[in-house]
């Protein structure tokens, strides 16, 4: 009787695990999100389209043709119009200050990010420096360029690119330190006291201890500030004067005359002022994706 009750129920497919319903619930929602980001690319790309295709187009067949049309007949007359009209000029004057301003600006927030975290719990001025340092993320630059404004015109500089280079900096460095000192704090105290141990200095655990491990946010902080004052423009607009002393932003105003403006040129030159922005990208990547995901997982 044994037998058969065993044989009886073992003749009985047992039922598997029922799916939860969360779980069907989630599976729609990752295809309603999987269609709304592809529509998002495609609402995303289809300016930078217009874009490249606008910059190959003739400025007399612009306007008759259809805007997202690509061009029938290829020119490079557009570029080779903004490389003759001082291109190289501007491009060299971009790049003088955003260098000007982001190296300094990343080294201060480092060495400041470094004695902040170190020694911030027993000194009252590095912790003063530091809510003033966070009281500067929320100053806008809009509401402060009447006084920066007056402040060059007393130190004299004003029309040259120092003039520019040193507003940036003040204004690159309260975020940089924020997101640098968070990183310094992820270092373990072990290290510091190993480095410590070992006769190192503060100067060489800086450089040797803290440097290495905090390479992915430097590289975050130095392209964000490197893009926001590559196309910066309201500094550039106040604070200089003569054509000389323009940066790409405001080289677009060449390509502006008293009753149109040719939007191919213009195009072309918003194209190859873009192109050292995705070169620079593509070379800190890795370092960048680091370090803009890096403390999700604790």
């Amino acid at each position: 009787m044994a037998t058969t009750l065993a044989s009886g129920t073992g003749s009985k497919a047992e039922p598997g695990p029922a799916e939860p319903r969360g779980r069907r619930r989630l599976g729609q929602l990752n295809w309603f999100g999987g269609t709304f980001g592809w529509l998002w690319l495609l609402v995303v790309m289809l300016p930078i389209y217009w874009i490249v295709i606008t910059s190959f187009k003739e400025q007399s067949s612009y306007f008759a043709s259809n805007p997202l049309a690509p061009p029938t007949e290829v020119t490079l007359d557009n570029y080779r119009l903004v490389i003759e009209s001082q291109f190289a000029r501007y491009f060299m004057n971009s790049v003088i200050v955003t260098l000007g301003a982001v190296l300094p600006a990343v080294l201060i927030s480092f060495m400041a990010s470094y004695a902040i975290v170190r020694a911030g719990a027993r000194s009252r001025f590095l912790r003063a420096t530091n809510s003033l340092f966070l009281m500067g993320l929320a100053i806008p630059l809009q509401a402060t360029i009447i006084p920066v404004y007056l402040i060059i015109i007393r130190l004299q500089m004003y029309d040259t690119l120092a003039a520019i280079i040193l507003p940036s900096i003040a204004f690159a460095i309260p975020l940089s330190v924020l997101v640098l000192s968070n990183f310094v704090r992820d270092v373990p105290k072990e290290l510091f006291e190993s480095m410590r141990m070992d006769g190192a200095t503060e100067w060489s655990t800086l450089w040797r201890l803290v440097f290495p491990l905090t390479r992915p946010a430097l590289v975050t902080v130095t392209i964000y500030n490197g893009l926001g004052i590559w196309n910066g423009f309201l500094l550039p607009l106040i604070l200089t004067q003569s054509p000389e002393q323009r940066t790409l932003p405001l080289a677009l105003w060449t390509f502006q005359g008293q009753y149109s403006v040719n939007v191919p040129a213009v195009l072309a030159s918003v194209v190859l002022t873009t192109l050292p922005i995705l070169i620079l990208y593509a070379i800190g990547r890795r370092q960048l994706l680091s370090g803009l995901t890096a403390g999700f997982g604790k």
